[in-house]
């Protein structure tokens, strides 16, 4: 999958940066320029470096897994009537 569509890296590309030892993620930017355009793929690259093993205080993600899905909330319809 793309993660950075302004300079066209992948994930894949990003998983075999961080395979070969790039392990933050400035080095990451400098080396593919990910997030140097537009900036929307920033989160999305620190994850993918998160899981593909890359130190959680160097990538700056807190968490190495997807975010859980939060529990939904039943909801409550009410009817409206005329009056």
């Amino acid at each position: 999958m793309i993660v950075c569509v302004c300079k066209s890296v992948s994930d894949r590309t990003i998983r075999a940066s961080v395979a070969e030892g790039m392990d933050s993620f400035d080095e990451l930017q400098f080396e593919l320029g990910v997030a140097t355009c537009c900036g929307k793929c920033e989160e999305t690259v620190r994850e993918v470096m998160a899981q593909s093993g890359a130190c959680a205080t160097r990538c700056g993600v807190s968490h190495a897994h997807p975010a859980v899905m939060p529990q939904a909330v039943p909801l409550t319809f009410y009817e409206r009537k005329a009056a």
